[in-house]
Parts: structure tokens; sequence; C-alpha cells
């Protein structure tokens, strides 16, 4: 390490001093300086160059987002973030301030983290929340699929211009034809709006109800946010393994609370009849028609019924 004398030394070389002042010149005459300097004409050469490597910063940081390598390897100080010259006037004086301001990609970024903050997930693979969405595609994999894809459609539409009712969309068909991957677009496209959403993988959630029914908190806390998010997805509904404590003390007190107030909707591969049949038996006390009907209260008043047709796409990449 240099020593304070050597410092000191290099300080009183002519030609070291020679440089310096050719490259204090040159960052003046940088044709971003020189904007800024036509721009604000009542900002003095000397506050300038007392706030010299906060233009050096200012200019650097410019040439990398001119040549921009994607926001994992942005060079800025602050990742995503580049650095924004004011000229303002403190007590009748004007000076020079900086401010970091995030780019074009750090505010996409931003916004696609705020969407996902609004969407959660029980048991459903995150990639097919997150796996991209291209209208085209939804639209053309099977023309079997229009119709549903429509009603889709124009439910977002709905929403974005008049804002939620209670009404959702029971979305039933055979294997595979998208029901999910629909549900999961009307999510993701809401939350964009603003919506927060959840979607349960139901065989999955009535299984684990089973160990957290033993910690109430836990308990209360999955039924509160299943009550009160604005888009409520049950997916899979009728592939589950129904007790009557599931059926009628969560499951009934969640579609209870919802039914007049959020909309709430399904994918199955039973109609509406078949799922009311389903709900009717529970592994241990056999069928009960009357506490199936009561659910479907709660159900088919509020949903309109979406056949989804077309071919088994599992495997298929979409």
């Amino acid at each position: 390490m240099e020593s304070m004398g050597d410092v000191l030394r290099s300080m009183n070389n002519p030609a070291l001093r020679q440089r310096s002042r050719d490259l204090e010149q040159g960052l003046l005459n940088h044709p971003l300086v020189k904007q800024l300097r036509a721009e604000h004409p009542e900002l003095e050469e000397s506050r300038l160059r007392l706030h010299l490597p906060r233009l050096y910063q200012y200019v650097e940081e410019s040439r990398h987002c001119a040549n921009c390598p994607g926001l994992e390897k942005c060079p800025n100080d602050f990742q995503g973030h580049y650095s924004k010259l004011t000229v303002e006037s403190v007590n009748g004086s004007p000076d020079l301030y900086e401010r970091k301001t995030p780019c074009r990609l750090k505010v996409a970024q931003d916004n696609q983290d705020n969407i996902r903050k609004r969407i959660r997930s029980f048991y459903v693979d995150e990639r097919v929340l997150n796996g991209g969405y291209d209208e085209i595609d939804i639209m053309g994999k099977d023309p079997r699929r229009v119709s549903a894809v429509n009603k889709v459609f124009d439910y977002i539409s709905d929403v974005k211009d008049e804002g939620l009712t209670s009404r959702g969309i029971y979305l039933h068909g055979t294997f595979g034809t998208g029901k999910t991957f629909l549900m999961c677009y009307l999510l993701h496209e809401l939350a964009v709006a603003g919506y927060s959403g959840v979607i349960v993988y139901m065989p999955d959630f009535i299984e684990d109800l089973k160990s957290i029914m033993m910690d109430g908190q836990k308990l209360k806390e999955t039924v509160d946010t299943l009550k009160n998010c604005d888009l409520l997805i049950f997916d899979d509904i009728g592939a589950e393994n129904l007790n009557p404590w599931a059926r009628d003390h969560v499951l009934g007190a969640i579609l209870n609370y919802r039914m007049n107030r959020k909309p709430t909707f399904y994918t199955s591969n039973y109609p509406l009849d078949g799922l009311e049949k389903h709900l009717s038996f529970t592994s241990k006390d056999g069928e009960e028609i009357y506490k199936g009907q009561r659910l479907m209260d709660r159900i088919a008043p509020f949903v309109d019924a979406v056949p989804l047709h077309g071919e088994n796409q599992r495997g298929t990449g979409r």
C-alpha cells in the first residue's frame, strides 16, 4: 500500500495534475453534461465542478444503460437503477442533485413481482402460474376450446371494465384439456388489474387438512385466506377424498362466506350434477344426499357452467 507521503508526492507531479485537468475538462464537455448545462444555464460552472464525481457517475451509468447487458448483469452501483440529475433551487441558489431511478427493466420486474404477490397457490405447481401466457396459443391450440376460452376472455374483460361480482365460473371437461391453465391465466390477468387470488388443488388440500385440523391457528389463517381473497379457484374439485368435517366445516364455511360476496371458480372433470353426487358421499358416513345438495346450493347458483372440450394436452407442451 502506498504511504501518505507517496500520495502527496504524486499530487505534486505536473503530468498527473495535467491529466486530472484534462479528464475534468473532458467530463465538462461530454455531450450529456453539455446538454444538462444548456437546459439549466442558471447552474454555474463552479457548482458543476463541485460535483464532478456525481457527473462522472451520471455519464458512466448512461453509457452502461446504452449498452445494457440485462438486469442480472447490470454494472451500475445500484442494480436496475441509473443516476438521474436534477437542478433544484435551495435558498435561492441552484444546485445539482442526484436520484437513483429504476430503469424500464427494473420497473417491469417489479411489476411482475407485485403480480406474483397477489396470487397464492396451495399445492399447485408454481410453473403453471409463472409459465407465461400467449393468447393466440390459448385460443389456437384446439379449435374445440374456442367457446370456453371466449367465456374466460369475456369474464376478464368484464371485471376489468365493471369490477368484481359474486359470480364465478365452473369449468368442466375431461382430463388434460387445459382447465387449470385457463384458470391460472384468468388469475394472472386479473392480478395485473390489481386483484388478489388463490388457487387450491383440492385433492392435496383436503388430504392436508387432516394434519392442519390439530393446529387451530394455522387452520384459521388458511380458511380466512380462502374466504377473503378476491378470486378463489378450487382446482380439480371432485377428485378429492372427502370426509364430513372437511366438507361441512371447512369447504362449507368458505363457500357460505363467499357466495354473496366474492366470486369462486372451479375446475372439475364432473359436470355440476356429477359434482353433487360426489359431494353427497364421504369416506366416513357414506351417502348423505341432503348435505351434498346443501353444498351445491352454495356453488351452482353463483357460477356459469362452462364445458371445455378438446384433446388431452398433457405431455404436448400445453
